[in-house]
């Protein structure tokens, strides 16, 4: 596992974060919170972690079905509780969109699996007591699961 270095870069809670290959990264707060609004918050990061667990397990799983897209973007929102001070992620949407010469059912079948069975930042939110919701558009259409 890298190890994750954080060193205050700003007075004001602002961190530059390594990890032990050199990967880099800001995490700060915005500016009405105290911060300099210069790096991700760290709720964020969450919801980025997620995106690129997805990411990871749709080209993999896209590969081994020789599915033929040209373009993958991400989407991740979500909902936090309401009126706590820990206010953990209750609900959150991923949105995978594509394009390219693929089927659309293939595709939602690999977001299914991705999102309720390989990737681990999902479960890790489940676990939380998060909904973690999908969406799939493929060359402009939503794809609904076929029954």
């Amino acid at each position: 596992m890298p190890i994750m270095n954080a060193d205050l870069a700003t007075r004001d809670y602002g961190f530059s974060v390594k990890d032990s290959a050199g990967h880099h990264l800001t995490i700060d707060i915005p500016e009405d919170q105290g911060g300099n609004g210069t790096g991700f918050r760290p709720m964020q990061l969450l919801l980025a972690a997620l995106s690129g667990c997805s990411g990871v397990d749709m080209v993999n799983i896209l590969k081994k079905q020789r599915q033929d897209y040209e373009t993958l973007n991400i989407t991740v929102d979500g909902e936090r509780e309401k009126d706590k001070d820990l206010a953990i992620w209750e609900t959150v949407e991923v949105v995978f969109t594509l394009t390219g010469n693929v089927d659309a059912q293939k595709v939602y079948r690999a977001a299914a699996l991705s999102i309720d069975k390989y990737c681990t930042v999902a479960e890790t939110l489940r676990r939380a007591g998060g909904k973690v919701n999908f969406k799939v558009i493929v060359n402009g259409e939503e794809v609904k699961a076929s029954l």
